[in-house]
């Protein structure tokens, strides 16, 4: 599926220039390289510069599905592929168990 999927992202050119992951020849280190010559750029032009920062590790998480079966749609993903993933997704539930065990230490 990712490779079906990166095949057909890069050979229609859905990635943007500032999309670095999931992508071959780019790293954290290129984006990192990116952001930080962009900086560079921009201070020695004597002008302000601000950064707002998300962790995103669980951003697929929080994803409407089908807002993203939409996109999916829109983008080309059809036929088995977007089948595929759309019965993945549907009727998903979380749930989540705790439990706690409680050691006494006996007085002797």
């Amino acid at each position: 599926m990712y490779n079906r999927l990166i095949t057909h992202f890069t050979s229609n050119n859905i990635f943007t220039n500032s999309q670095f992951g999931f992508r071959k020849k780019s790293s954290t280190d290129k984006t990192a390289y990116t952001l930080i010559n962009n900086i560079l750029l921009v201070l020695n032009n004597k002008r302000i510069v601000g950064g707002i920062f998300f962790d995103l590790e669980k951003a697929f998480d929080c994803v409407n599905h089908d807002n993203l079966l939409a996109k999916m749609e829109y983008y080309g993903i059809r036929g088995v592929m977007y089948m595929l993933i759309k019965s993945y997704l549907e009727n998903r539930h979380q749930r989540v168990n705790i439990f706690y065990i409680h050691k006494c230490a006996k007085n002797t």
